[in-house]
């Protein structure tokens, strides 16, 4: 879809997305986007759902994996907590 349309930006920095691309791109009111800049351009990207059948079967394989391997959760927390102290060196 290439699609050229023209929009403003308004005072409180809101901008209309024209709705020949709303209903191309099956967008509505309340639909969340990530907004990405290379300092020139900007891109609207809207995000998804995450599939909740896809992410509740990554748990229970990232569980497996924990309990074959022998971990428990106190060493989950200690892992986080030290990768989170690196992150604020």
């Amino acid at each position: 879809m290439n699609t050229v349309e023209i929009t403003s930006l308004s005072s409180k920095g809101q901008i209309v997305i024209p709705r020949s691309i709303r209903t191309a791109l099956n967008i509505s009111a309340g639909d969340k986007f990530a907004v990405i800049s290379d300092g020139e351009n900007i891109l609207l990207r809207p995000v998804e759902k995450p599939d909740m059948a896809a992410f509740n079967k990554l748990v229970a394989e990232s569980r497996k994996f924990a309990r074959e391997a022998g971990l428990k959760k106190s060493d989950i927390t200690a892992a986080i907590k030290k990768a989170r102290c690196e992150n604020r060196s």
